[in-house]
């Protein structure tokens, strides 16, 4: 199945408000048409407004975090309502960097992707083992639970308003990559696990991103795989020209 590719750049702690009106207005009318590929930077929460207010028609809006409550005395804290109010497309959920530093668990992650979904707020939910749980051997059960952890509870209805990404944590931001097979061969097991969930049908059409240092000399090969759909790219989304360059290979895909 001909699954539409999806590049999200994630700007984790970069830029200041210049810098990111600097790149949008580079970027904004050269991304491809939004129907071939999807084009996302998901920012900071304090540029979010400048750059939905000045997005184009085939770019789009994310952000890196939100709470779970509709609302409530959360100090800090960002609802979904509050990013949809203002146009705000997708949302990064439970990132390694969240889970490592910010007490993220599987737990809160499912709470999170409830939430979204019921705000029409496309969650990118990511999952990923450590160098240890590699070399141990046991990626597919660890990434698999966590998986199934993470769609607890989400109707057959949401399931496609969802998007996966697989983030081995060895390989982000360290420049080591996992190879095009091995990334490839992980995908493939979490869309088994989808399958065994909510069936082939909605399996073979839920796209599946890759993360972990994606580069403009490595996208072309991840992308060429059977079941990678896109990435969620850090370092590499913070220039302009890379951005573009890893939006127009995903538009040849």
């Amino acid at each position: 199945m001909k699954r539409k590719p999806l590049i999200a750049g994630n700007w984790k702690m970069y830029k200041t408000k210049d810098d990111a009106l600097a790149f949008i207005y580079a970027v904004n009318l050269e991304v491809p048409d939004k129907d071939v590929v999807e084009s996302v930077i998901c920012a900071p929460a304090i540029f979010l407004r400048d750059l939905v207010k000045r997005e184009g028609e085939n770019l789009r809006i994310g952000a890196q975090n939100m709470h779970y409550a509709e609302e409530g005395a959360f100090t800090g804290e960002i609802s979904a309502a509050m990013l949809k109010s203002y146009g705000v497309d997708y949302v990064v959920i439970g990132h390694s960097e969240r889970r490592a530093y910010f007490n993220e668990t599987d737990e809160t992650v499912n709470l999170k992707v409830l939430t979204a979904v019921k705000e029409n707020i496309t969650p990118i939910i990511c999952v990923g083992e450590s160098l240890d749980t590699r070399e141990e051997g046991t990626t597919d059960p660890f990434v698999s639970k966590q998986v199934e952890k993470a769609y607890l509870n989400v109707s057959k209805e949401d399931v496609l308003k969802t998007v996966i990404a697989y983030e081995p944590i060895w390989a982000i931001g360290t420049g080591r990559t996992a190879t095009p097979e091995q990334a490839n061969e992980t995908i493939q097991g979490i869309r088994k696990v989808m399958t065994k969930l909510y069936g082939a049908e909605i399996a073979d059409q839920l796209r599946i991103l890759y993360g972990g240092s994606v580069n403009t000399k490595n996208v072309e090969s991840l992308l060429a795989t059977s079941d990678i759909d896109g990435a969620l790219v850090g370092g590499a989304s913070l220039d302009a020209t890379s951005f573009l360059a890893l939006v127009r290979a995903a538009a040849r895909r």
